[in-house]
């Protein structure tokens, strides 16, 4: 195997794929990506054996050939090289692959093809096309509420569901930890013959991010039962599913809030840095008392510390007071953007819903605390 190409073009290459490189795994040959050179086009993969992603680079190919390099060792090397460098890799013998840049040369150990996992690419299922934006968006205002609890498995992922509605499909994602909910839906011009529920995992999902993060283009997603494909221009970024029942999300977000509250977003998420600051760690309890056109946020920690700070707004519904947890409602201000939102209140014991005008489509539901 020899080719060359520009540093630039190969290092944004293994940036996007050496993420998923499982480096704590007990195969040698997971910690690699393998390297194909076919006529003028080089191949470059990676999995830990529930993701996998392919990427395809235009170059000059001497010699067709394949080889496994170790991800991290390669990513560095090419890290510290020239952006303007040429990088020349030659592979003889499949055990020593040779890296020549500018003055540079580097001979590291490899791995044979043979030795690496092949990757299933058959795409049969459900298709759609969407912007990648817009699904990055999507997934960027529910992540934050994925669950880190490896117990409730079937939480460890955004809930991904597709259903026809008139000539329209609506995408939604839904993600949930139990305390808190984040939904947001889009619809795109395109038929299904069926209702999909999956649940992609934690992981995929950041990964996922990542690789949408600087582009804007249409990308294609099949979905089967068990696993989902992405193609997104040159790379293939396939996942396993997480294989379990996602909760009902729609008995979760309450339909009887009409204690409203249209609140300035900044001023409110400054109160609650503000006042946050001597809550309990462990349990970071902020008190909310709703008052005739005035909220009040208070907190008292173990040291009998306190903090207090009242906030004029727009607000004529049950006067009460709610605890909750500081964290969370701040990762809900955080992803709403409009200068003015909708907290929308039952009680002092009952989730509450947070909206803005901007995305009627976007929906976040919280669980209080015991005060």
């Amino acid at each position: 195997m020899k080719f060359r190409i520009q540093k630039s073009k190969i290092f944004r290459s293994i940036s996007n794929i050496q993420g998923i490189v499982d480096r704590k795994n007990t195969l040698p040959i997971l910690a690699n990506i393998l390297i194909e050179a076919d006529n003028d086009t080089i191949t470059l993969s990676s999995t830990d054996m529930d993701i996998s992603i392919i990427d395809k680079i235009n170059c000059a190919v001497l010699e067709n050939g394949s080889i496994t390099i170790n991800s991290q060792i390669f990513y560095d090397i090419l890290r510290k090289l020239d952006d303007e460098s040429e990088v020349e890799l030659i592979a003889n013998d499949g055990k020593i692959m040779t890296l020549r840049a500018s003055g540079s040369r580097f001979s590291l150990a490899c791995l044979p093809k043979e030795d690496f996992p092949i990757i299933d690419k058959t795409n049969s299922g459900t298709n759609i096309k969407i912007n990648s934006e817009i699904f990055n968006k999507l997934i960027h205002k529910t992540k934050f509420a994925i669950s880190n609890e490896e117990t409730r498995y079937f939480l460890n992922g955004l809930y991904f569901n597709l259903h026809q509605q008139d000539d329209k499909t609506t995408v939604t994602l839904v993600g949930t930890d139990g305390h808190r909910l984040a939904k947001f839906s889009h619809s795109i011009d395109q038929k299904i013959e069926q209702v999909i529920g999956v649940i992609i995992p934690k992981k995929t999902i950041y990964e996922l991010a990542k690789l949408l993060s600087d582009i804007n283009e249409e990308i294609e997603i099949i979905i089967s039962s068990n696993k989902i494909v992405f193609y997104i221009g040159d790379i293939v970024f396939i996942s396993k599913l997480i294989d379990g029942n996602f909760p009902d999300y729609k008995r979760v977000i309450p339909k009887d809030n009409n204690n409203i509250l249209n609140i300035d977003r900044n001023s409110l998420l400054s109160a609650v840095d503000r006042v946050s600051t001597i809550a309990n760690e462990k349990s970071p309890v902020i008190k909310f008392k709703l008052l005739q056109n005035l909220i009040n946020l208070n907190t008292i920690n173990n040291e009998n510390s306190s903090a207090t700070e009242d906030i004029n707004t727009d607000y004529s519904g049950d006067e009460f007071e709610i605890g909750f947890n500081s964290r969370y409602i701040m990762d809900i201000i955080n992803n709403l953007e409009d200068e003015k939102v909708t907290l929308l209140f039952k009680d002092g014991s009952s989730p509450i819903t947070a909206k803005e005008k901007s995305n009627s489509d976007l929906v976040y539901v919280l669980m209080p605390m015991r005060v």
